[in-house]
């Protein structure tokens, strides 16, 4: 999957689970600050991630990501490094 396609999935499940406007969902907001997401829907959307990409999202690497280009940036590595 390329990038857009990656952020078109995280787009959709952010309307889907974080209840969130489709638009909202660009790389530059914060989960926070911009989307008003609090703690345990963040936990709820990364594990649905996980499981989208079939990767793993480990908690110490999810500490300083606050928006969606880093979480975006963090799920394209996991999915290059499991590319090979």
């Amino acid at each position: 999957m390329n990038r857009d396609e990656v952020l078109e999935v995280m787009r959709h499940k952010a309307v889907e689970m974080l209840e969130v406007d489709a638009a909202a969902v660009q790389p530059d907001k914060s989960f926070v600050a911009d989307l008003e997401v609090d703690s345990l829907s963040l936990v709820e959307y990364t594990m649905d991630l996980e499981d989208e990409f079939d990767i793993a999202l480990p908690e110490e690497e999810l500490t300083d990501i606050t928006t969606i280009g880093a979480f975006l940036d963090l799920i394209m590595g996991k999915l290059e490094a499991k590319a090979g």
